[in-house]
């Protein structure tokens, strides 16, 4: 058996199951080579959105849940799903807990070094505090974005040309406006100090980072739509991004698996 890559947590966030841009085979490949005490998932897991519309919910997608529970009924991982924007339907009914499964609205993630606060993130978007339906609509002119994006693609690879995302572009772009607007690195200063937390973990704005915000460490997930990427913590408290393009080159599928890039987002 291949050696995995092992660490005390792992926290995935966005990986948008049950639509067609979710990069399923790179997230499952890289899901069953690390071994980890506790997994967080960190908000828009399942996307319930794309899935009310008509979504694209394959076999893989199960597989993904089906390794997820696996993870907390036989290697004896903690394993923590927080709620999102897209999967907000289970706020209805929260918290719950199944063992060493549980789906929570935000967790305290405890380590030698501080305790981290760990919520999906869209609580600092203006927008979607203030309006779920512009959020809706705003996902909508996304994943149109995204089917531009795939046709553009395409363009670059006919003409010879490295992979460029231009959703990834244009959603980064948008997205910085939305922090402005909401004071976000304000917002998490305020929420650290409130839960007594020296950083904070979020997902849902799909791009990745770790960095400083006057004295709390502020961390995100970034997503497996478009980024590819995931945060993980070794056993002495430090957190680490690790993005799946480098991932792959020191765990590389086994020939039975059949690995290929994702027509969507094709290798640079």
């Amino acid at each position: 058996m291949a050696k995995k890559l092992e660490c005390k947590t792992l926290i995935l966030s966005d990986v948008h199951l049950g639509t067609r841009d979710c990069k399923i085979d790179e997230v499952n490949h890289f899901i069953s080579n690390i071994k980890c005490d506790k997994l967080i998932l960190n908000g828009d897991i399942i996307d319930g959105w794309s899935l009310s519309r008509k979504g694209g919910w394959t076999k893989e997608h199960t597989y993904f849940i089906r390794k997820v529970l696996k993870l907390a009924e036989k290697k004896d991982t903690e394993v923590i799903y927080l709620a999102g924007n897209h999967d907000d339907m289970m706020r209805n009914f929260l918290p719950v807990f199944f063992d060493k499964f549980s789906i929570q609205e935000q967790h305290v993630h405890t380590t030698p070094k501080g305790n981290y606060l760990c919520l999906h993130g869209d609580v600092f978007d203006a927008i979607t505090t203030h309006s779920k339906f512009i959020s809706v609509i705003g996902d909508i002119g996304y994943q149109n974005l995204l089917r531009l994006n795939r046709i553009y693609a395409k363009y670059r690879q006919w003409r010879g040309k490295k992979y460029f995302s231009l959703s990834k572009a244009i959603k980064s772009k948008v997205k910085r406006a939305v922090n402005h607007l909401s004071k976000f690195e304000n917002h998490l200063r305020k929420i650290a100090e409130q839960h007594k937390c020296v950083g904070v973990i979020c997902g849902h704005i799909h791009t990745p980072e770790n960095k400083k915000v006057d004295a709390i460490h502020y961390l995100n997930s970034g997503d497996w739509v478009e980024s590819l990427s995931a945060i993980i913590e070794d056993f002495e408290g430090n957190f680490e991004i690790i993005e799946y393009n480098d991932f792959v080159n020191s765990y590389p599928p086994e020939i039975k698996e059949q690995l290929k890039p994702s027509k969507q987002n094709p290798a640079p």
